[in-house]
Protein backbone atom coordinates (compact mmCIF):
# COMPACT_ATOMS: atom_id res chain seq x y z
CA UNK A 1 0.00 0.00 0.00
CA UNK A 2 1.35 3.41 -0.96
CA UNK A 3 0.26 6.88 0.11
CA UNK A 4 -0.28 9.48 -2.61
CA UNK A 5 -1.19 13.13 -2.96
CA UNK A 6 -3.66 14.70 -5.40
CA UNK A 7 -3.59 18.45 -6.07
CA UNK A 8 -6.19 20.30 -8.15
CA UNK A 9 -7.91 23.64 -7.55
CA UNK A 10 -11.16 22.36 -9.09
CA UNK A 11 -12.97 20.33 -6.43
CA UNK A 12 -14.94 18.06 -8.81
CA UNK A 13 -11.73 17.09 -10.65
CA UNK A 14 -9.96 16.51 -7.33
CA UNK A 15 -12.75 14.29 -6.00
CA UNK A 16 -13.01 12.33 -9.26
CA UNK A 17 -9.30 11.57 -9.40
CA UNK A 18 -9.25 10.52 -5.75
CA UNK A 19 -12.28 8.30 -6.38
CA UNK A 20 -10.62 6.53 -9.31
CA UNK A 21 -7.39 6.08 -7.33
CA UNK A 22 -9.27 4.40 -4.47
CA UNK A 23 -10.23 1.59 -6.85
CA UNK A 24 -6.52 0.68 -7.15
CA UNK A 25 -5.76 -1.76 -4.34
CA UNK A 26 -2.17 -0.53 -4.17
CA UNK A 27 -3.26 2.92 -3.00
CA UNK A 28 -3.36 3.61 0.73
CA UNK A 29 -4.06 7.08 2.08
CA UNK A 30 -4.85 9.85 -0.41
CA UNK A 31 -3.89 13.37 0.66
CA UNK A 32 -5.66 16.19 -1.19
CA UNK A 33 -4.74 19.82 -1.78
CA UNK A 34 -6.10 22.70 -3.85
CA UNK A 35 -3.04 24.96 -3.96
CA UNK A 36 0.71 24.60 -4.27
CA UNK A 37 1.11 26.06 -0.78
CA UNK A 38 -1.15 23.33 0.62
CA UNK A 39 0.98 20.70 -1.13
CA UNK A 40 4.23 22.03 0.33
CA UNK A 41 2.70 22.22 3.80
CA UNK A 42 1.39 18.66 3.65
CA UNK A 43 4.59 17.19 2.26
CA UNK A 44 6.73 18.99 4.85
CA UNK A 45 4.94 16.84 7.42
CA UNK A 46 4.27 13.65 5.46
CA UNK A 47 5.89 11.65 2.69
CA UNK A 48 4.00 10.18 -0.25
CA UNK A 49 5.19 7.94 -3.06
CA UNK A 50 3.38 9.73 -5.90
CA UNK A 51 2.11 13.30 -6.30
CA UNK A 52 -0.62 13.84 -8.93
CA UNK A 53 -0.47 17.52 -9.84
CA UNK A 54 -2.70 19.76 -11.93
CA UNK A 55 -0.65 22.31 -13.86
CA UNK A 56 -2.88 25.38 -13.52
CA UNK A 57 -3.38 26.17 -9.83
CA UNK A 58 -3.38 29.48 -7.93
CA UNK A 59 -0.02 30.58 -6.57
CA UNK A 60 2.56 27.96 -7.45
CA UNK A 61 1.53 26.16 -10.62
CA UNK A 62 2.12 22.43 -11.03
CA UNK A 63 5.42 22.84 -12.88
CA UNK A 64 6.84 25.21 -10.27
CA UNK A 65 5.60 22.89 -7.57
CA UNK A 66 7.28 19.87 -9.16
CA UNK A 67 10.60 21.77 -9.13
CA UNK A 68 10.12 22.60 -5.45
CA UNK A 69 9.32 18.99 -4.53
CA UNK A 70 12.69 17.83 -5.84
CA UNK A 71 14.35 19.53 -2.86
CA UNK A 72 12.48 17.34 -0.34
CA UNK A 73 14.47 14.71 1.52
CA UNK A 74 12.17 12.00 0.07
CA UNK A 75 10.63 13.53 -3.06
CA UNK A 76 7.66 11.77 -4.64
CA UNK A 77 7.39 10.72 -8.26
CA UNK A 78 5.31 13.31 -10.09
CA UNK A 79 2.41 12.61 -12.44
CA UNK A 80 0.80 15.63 -14.10
CA UNK A 81 -2.97 15.47 -14.61
CA UNK A 82 -4.14 18.39 -16.72
CA UNK A 83 -6.31 19.63 -19.56
CA UNK A 84 -3.31 21.48 -21.02
CA UNK A 85 -1.73 19.51 -23.87
CA UNK A 86 0.91 22.17 -24.50
CA UNK A 87 3.07 21.68 -21.41
CA UNK A 88 4.20 18.10 -22.03
CA UNK A 89 7.72 19.12 -23.04
CA UNK A 90 8.06 21.20 -19.86
CA UNK A 91 6.95 18.17 -17.86
CA UNK A 92 9.46 16.04 -19.75
CA UNK A 93 12.24 18.47 -18.75
CA UNK A 94 11.22 17.95 -15.12
CA UNK A 95 11.47 14.17 -15.55
CA UNK A 96 7.86 13.58 -14.62
CA UNK A 97 6.79 9.96 -14.39
CA UNK A 98 3.76 10.57 -16.62
CA UNK A 99 1.51 13.23 -18.16
CA UNK A 100 -2.23 12.55 -18.26
CA UNK A 101 -4.87 14.57 -20.07
CA UNK A 102 -8.27 15.04 -18.44
CA UNK A 103 -10.63 13.26 -18.27
CA UNK A 104 -8.51 10.34 -17.06
CA UNK A 105 -9.66 6.77 -17.57
CA UNK A 106 -9.11 4.28 -14.74
CA UNK A 107 -6.95 2.00 -16.91
CA UNK A 108 -4.72 4.90 -17.98
CA UNK A 109 -4.37 6.08 -14.37
CA UNK A 110 -3.36 2.60 -13.29
CA UNK A 111 -0.62 2.57 -15.92
CA UNK A 112 0.60 5.92 -14.61
CA UNK A 113 0.87 4.40 -11.13
CA UNK A 114 2.81 1.49 -12.64
CA UNK A 115 5.25 3.90 -14.29
CA UNK A 116 5.69 5.99 -11.16
CA UNK A 117 6.40 2.92 -9.02
CA UNK A 118 8.85 1.59 -11.58
CA UNK A 119 10.58 4.95 -11.67
CA UNK A 120 10.75 5.52 -7.92
CA UNK A 121 11.57 8.88 -6.35
CA UNK A 122 11.03 12.22 -8.02
CA UNK A 123 13.34 11.86 -10.94
CA UNK A 124 14.41 9.40 -13.52
CA UNK A 125 17.94 8.10 -13.46
CA UNK A 126 20.34 10.67 -14.83
CA UNK A 127 21.76 7.84 -16.95
CA UNK A 128 18.45 7.37 -18.77
CA UNK A 129 16.69 9.64 -21.25
CA UNK A 130 12.97 10.20 -21.55
CA UNK A 131 11.15 11.28 -24.72
CA UNK A 132 7.54 12.54 -24.83
CA UNK A 133 5.42 10.86 -27.51
CA UNK A 134 1.78 11.44 -28.44
CA UNK A 135 -0.53 8.42 -28.39
CA UNK A 136 -3.96 9.58 -29.50
CA UNK A 137 -5.00 12.29 -27.05
CA UNK A 138 -2.45 11.20 -24.44
CA UNK A 139 1.17 12.20 -24.02
CA UNK A 140 3.31 9.27 -22.93
CA UNK A 141 6.90 9.33 -21.73
CA UNK A 142 9.13 6.72 -23.36
CA UNK A 143 12.29 5.75 -21.50
CA UNK A 144 15.38 5.01 -23.54
CA UNK A 145 15.96 1.92 -21.41
CA UNK A 146 12.71 0.46 -22.83
CA UNK A 147 13.73 0.97 -26.47
CA UNK A 148 14.97 -2.15 -28.25
CA UNK A 149 15.49 -0.84 -31.79
CA UNK A 150 14.86 2.27 -33.86
CA UNK A 151 13.68 2.57 -37.47
CA UNK A 152 14.35 5.77 -39.44
CA UNK A 153 11.36 7.30 -41.21
CA UNK A 154 12.60 10.44 -42.95
CA UNK A 155 13.26 13.15 -40.37
CA UNK A 156 11.42 11.02 -37.81
CA UNK A 157 12.39 7.87 -35.93
CA UNK A 158 10.08 5.10 -34.74
CA UNK A 159 11.04 3.75 -31.34
CA UNK A 160 10.21 0.06 -30.87
CA UNK A 161 9.78 -0.87 -27.22
CA UNK A 162 10.10 -4.10 -25.27
CA UNK A 163 6.29 -4.33 -25.01
CA UNK A 164 6.01 -4.52 -28.81
CA UNK A 165 4.69 -0.99 -29.28
CA UNK A 166 6.21 1.61 -31.61
CA UNK A 167 6.20 5.39 -31.21
CA UNK A 168 7.17 8.09 -33.68
CA UNK A 169 9.41 10.96 -32.54
CA UNK A 170 10.57 13.92 -34.58
CA UNK A 171 14.26 13.20 -34.14
CA UNK A 172 16.49 11.94 -37.00
CA UNK A 173 18.09 8.58 -36.42
CA UNK A 174 21.54 10.18 -36.88
CA UNK A 175 20.90 12.36 -33.85
CA UNK A 176 19.71 9.42 -31.76
CA UNK A 177 22.83 7.52 -32.79
CA UNK A 178 25.02 10.29 -31.41
CA UNK A 179 22.99 10.72 -28.23
CA UNK A 180 22.60 7.01 -27.47
CA UNK A 181 25.91 5.48 -28.56
CA UNK A 182 27.23 5.52 -24.97
CA UNK A 183 24.07 3.72 -23.84
CA UNK A 184 24.81 0.67 -25.99
CA UNK A 185 22.95 1.53 -29.20
CA UNK A 186 24.67 0.44 -32.42
CA UNK A 187 23.97 1.73 -35.94
CA UNK A 188 23.61 -1.39 -38.06
CA UNK A 189 22.08 0.17 -41.17
CA UNK A 190 21.34 3.66 -42.49
CA UNK A 191 17.75 3.06 -41.35
CA UNK A 192 18.27 1.07 -38.15
CA UNK A 193 19.72 1.61 -34.69
CA UNK A 194 19.70 -1.35 -32.28
CA UNK A 195 20.21 -1.73 -28.54
CA UNK A 196 23.12 -4.18 -28.38
CA UNK A 197 21.97 -5.86 -25.15
CA UNK A 198 18.61 -6.66 -26.77
CA UNK A 199 20.13 -8.57 -29.70
CA UNK A 200 19.43 -12.29 -29.50
CA UNK A 201 21.17 -13.46 -32.70
CA UNK A 202 23.90 -12.12 -34.99
CA UNK A 203 24.44 -13.20 -38.61
CA UNK A 204 27.16 -11.16 -40.27
CA UNK A 205 28.19 -13.57 -43.01
CA UNK A 206 26.32 -14.57 -46.16
CA UNK A 207 24.44 -12.44 -48.66
CA UNK A 208 22.01 -10.87 -46.13
CA UNK A 209 23.73 -10.01 -42.83
CA UNK A 210 21.34 -9.27 -40.01
CA UNK A 211 20.77 -9.15 -36.27
CA UNK A 212 17.68 -10.35 -34.45
CA UNK A 213 15.86 -8.71 -31.56
CA UNK A 214 13.57 -11.47 -30.41
CA UNK A 215 11.39 -12.35 -33.41
CA UNK A 216 12.34 -9.20 -35.32
CA UNK A 217 15.11 -9.50 -37.94
CA UNK A 218 16.94 -6.22 -38.59
CA UNK A 219 19.15 -5.95 -41.72
CA UNK A 220 22.80 -5.01 -41.37
CA UNK A 221 24.36 -2.90 -44.11
CA UNK A 222 27.31 -4.71 -45.71
CA UNK A 223 29.26 -1.47 -45.41
CA UNK A 224 28.73 -1.49 -41.66
CA UNK A 225 29.45 -5.19 -41.06
CA UNK A 226 33.05 -4.57 -39.83
CA UNK A 227 31.92 -1.88 -37.37
CA UNK A 228 28.97 -3.97 -36.18
CA UNK A 229 31.20 -7.02 -35.73
CA UNK A 230 33.63 -4.98 -33.67
CA UNK A 231 30.84 -3.53 -31.54
CA UNK A 232 28.95 -6.77 -30.96
CA UNK A 233 31.66 -9.42 -31.19
CA UNK A 234 34.80 -8.13 -29.44
CA UNK A 235 37.93 -9.78 -30.77
CA UNK A 236 36.38 -10.23 -34.22
CA UNK A 237 34.47 -13.46 -33.49
CA UNK A 238 32.38 -14.57 -36.44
Amino acid sequence: MIDVLVADDERPALDELAHVLRADDRIGEILTASTGADVLRLLSERTVVIAFLDIHMPGLNGLELARALRSLAEPPAVVFVTADEARAVDAFDLRAADYLLKPVRAERLRRAVDRALELGGAGDSEDDEVLPVTVGAVVRFVHRRDVRWVHAQGDYSRLHLDDGSGHLVRIPISELEQRWSDAGFVRVHRSYLVHAASITEVRLTGPEPSVSVGDVVVPVSRRLVPAVREALLPGGAR
